[in-house]
C-alpha cells in the first residue's frame, strides 16, 4: 500500500506542468508575446522612474522664483530653475527669459514650452499602448492557429482520434490566449498609471504658470 502511494505521488509530480512547460506548449507565438512583455516592462519602469520625481509640487520653489522676480534678480531665478531641472522649472526658465514680452505673447511662449515638456514625458507611451493592444490580438491568433492544428490532427488521425492527439493544438490555443491577455492587461494598467502621473505634472505646470503670470502682471503694473 505504501509502495503504491509512493508510485502515485511520483507519477503526479511527473505529470505536473511547470510554467516553462506551459510556455513551450504555447508554441512559437509565445515569442512575440514575450518580446512585447519585455518592451512594456522596460517602458513602464523607465518612464515611471523619470516622471515620478516630477509629480511632487514644490511650492517653496515657486515662491523663491517669485521673490527673485520681485527683487529683480532674474539670474538667481534662472539658476534656481536650472538646479531644479523639472518640467515646471524648464517652463518657468523659458518664461523668465522672455519676461519682457507682452503678457499674451509670454503666455504663448510658456504654453509652447509646456507642450514640449508634455510631449517629452509622453515619449514611448504610444509603444506601450501598442503592446497593450497587440498582445491579446497575438493571443487570439494563437487560438485560431491552435484550433487549425487540432482539426488538422483530427483529419490526419481519421478514426483513431483521442485527447492526447488533440492536446498540441488545444495547448497552443489556450496558452497563447492566456499569455496575450495577461500581457495586454498589465500593459494597459501600466499605460493608465503613466498617464495619471503625467496629468498630475501637467496640473503642477498649469498652477506654476498661473502664479508666474500673476507675478509678471503685478510687476508690469508697478512700473
Amino acid at each position: 500500500m505504501e509502495a503504491q502511494m509512493i508510485i502515485l505521488a511520483a507519477q503526479t509530480a511527473t505529470n505536473e506542468l511547470s510554467v516553462w512547460g506551459l510556455i513551450v506548449k504555447g508554441g512559437w507565438l509565445m515569442i512575440p508575446i514575450f518580446i512585447l512583455s519585455i518592451i512594456a516592462v522596460y517602458i513602464f519602469c523607465e518612464r515611471f522612474l523619470l516622471i515620478r520625481r516630477y509629480t511632487r509640487k514644490n511650492q517653496d520653489f515657486i515662491e523663491k522664483i517669485q521673490a527673485c522676480l520681485r527683487s529683480g534678480d532674474s539670474r538667481e531665478a534662472l539658476a534656481l530653475c536650472k538646479s531644479e531641472n523639472t518640467p515646471v522649472a524648464r517652463m518657468l526658465a523659458k518664461g523668465i527669459q522672455h519676461r519682457q514680452l507682452p503678457v499674451a505673447e509670454l503666455h504663448a511662449v510658456m504654453d509652447t514650452a509646456a507642450n514640449l515638456e508634455v510631449t517629452d514625458m509622453e515619449k514611448s507611451l504610444t509603444t506601450l499602448a501598442t503592446c497593450a493592444g497587440m498582445a491579446p490580438m497575438i493571443g487570439f491568433l494563437g487560438t485560431v492557429v491552435g484550433m487549425v492544428q487540432a482539426f488538422y490532427d483530427m483529419s490526419v488521425a481519421g478514426s483513431n482520434i483521442n485527447i492526447t492527439l488533440l492536446s498540441r493544438g488545444i495547448y497552443t490555443a489556450m496558452v497563447t490566449t492566456v499569455a496575450g491577455l495577461i500581457v495586454g492587461i498589465i500593459a494597459y494598467f501600466a499605460y493608465n498609471i503613466l498617464t495619471s502621473c503625467i496629468d498630475r505634472v501637467v496640473n503642477n505646470m498649469e498652477c506654476a504658470s498661473a502664479d508666474f503670470m500673476e507675478t509678471i502682471y503685478d510687476l508690469n503694473h508697478q512700473k
